[in-house]
């Protein structure tokens, strides 16, 4: 299935149905009162977190959404029947804003949370409502309110607990395989990774978190340059980030700066949460090199450093129980 994190859309609740006019018309009531029924509300617009649902697919082609309208009301103060609801599901992590002044209306977080974004309009009085002492024989009644009309943006935010972040090709993918039953594509040149993963790690009995992979940030990525800055969103419900780089850089240090620098021009709170530095691919060096590695320093005392090989399994039980303790 196709990932897709964003969407537009207009929708429109239910109109209220039209108050009704009538009067009683019985075979020894020749000049009977009147006995017009009330309009029937408009459906409402309902969204809904479904965790069985993983994109806003639907939403990118289908881009009007109405609720139905209210019933007229009736003879013998009959009301008119409500107008069904239009209840929209989305995935959990669904962010709804108003397109028009770009606020957000509400935060789909949690499974089956539920939000009624557009209320449907109130049914018009029937003529019955207007009986008075100096008007017994009323003719007229109120139309239906039209329902709630708005154009929304739904934006996707991926629930995880940790965050993996990193320059293309330094082994995220690889990593998330390893940690968990995630199968993202993996290969040996940049970009491999072009939508989110999310795994699942376990540490032990009952005891397991969320990680998201994103595609690699590269310089200028808050700007928009690569896969720019729409998929930095996913991270940014995370407790816990992890820099990855890549111990074979030539420039380990200047890559976690860049990082750290594209990560705060885009959200600066994204810095102030906790973070881990994983050197990977040691499999790769020399033990001079690796030795020599040890000695660089990050200027971050409080940030735990593991150096790490996914694939020969160097410290990934370690990294996984830090994780577990930063999220704990």
């Amino acid at each position: 299935m196709k990932f897709i994190d964003k969407a537009q859309i207009l929708v429109q609740a239910g109109k209220g149905g039209d108050g009704h006019i009538s009067f009683r018309r019985e075979k020894y009531v020749p000049k009977g009162g009147p006995d017009g029924g009330n309009g029937g509300k408009g459906g409402d617009i309902v969204f809904i977190a479904d965790s069985h649902l993983t994109t806003l697919l639907d939403f990118r082609y289908h881009k009007y959404y109405n609720a139905d309208n209210g019933q007229q009301g009736g003879k013998n103060k009959c009301y008119g029947k409500d107008g069904n609801n239009l209840i929209l599901k989305v995935p959990v992590g669904t962010i709804i804003l108003n397109s028009d002044t770009n606020e957000e209306i509400v935060d789909l977080s949690k499974d089956c949370m539920q939000y009624v974004v557009a209320k449907g309009g109130n049914g018009g009085f029937g003529n019955a409502m207007f009986t008075t002492p100096t008007n017994q024989s009323p003719r007229q009644a109120n139309p239906g309110l039209e329902g709630e009309k708005m154009n929304l943006t739904l934006e996707l935010k991926l629930i995880a607990n940790v965050g993996l972040v990193g320059l293309p090709n330094v082994g995220k993918s690889t990593l998330i395989s390893v940690i968990s039953a995630a199968k993202p594509k993996i290969a040996d040149y940049p970009f491999t990774t072009l939508v989110p993963n999310i795994g699942i790690v376990k540490v032990e009995n009952y005891k397991s978190f969320a990680v998201a992979d994103i595609p690699g940030v590269i310089e200028g990525a808050s700007d928009g340059k690569g896969l720019g800055i729409q998929f930095l969103r996913h991270i940014e419900r995370t407790q816990v980030l992890v820099f990855l780089i890549d111990s074979m850089s030539e420039t380990p240090i200047d890559d976690y700066k860049l990082l750290k620098n594209e990560l705060k021009k885009y959200n600066p709170v994204m810095l102030q949460k906790k973070r881990i530095i994983c050197l990977s691919r040691i499999d790769g060096l020399t033990a001079k090199q690796l030795k020599d590695l040890k000695k660089l320093n990050f200027s971050c005392p409080d940030t735990p450093i593991f150096y790490i090989s996914s694939i020969m399994g160097t410290n990934i039980e370690e990294l996984k129980y830090k994780m577990w303790e930063y999220i704990s």
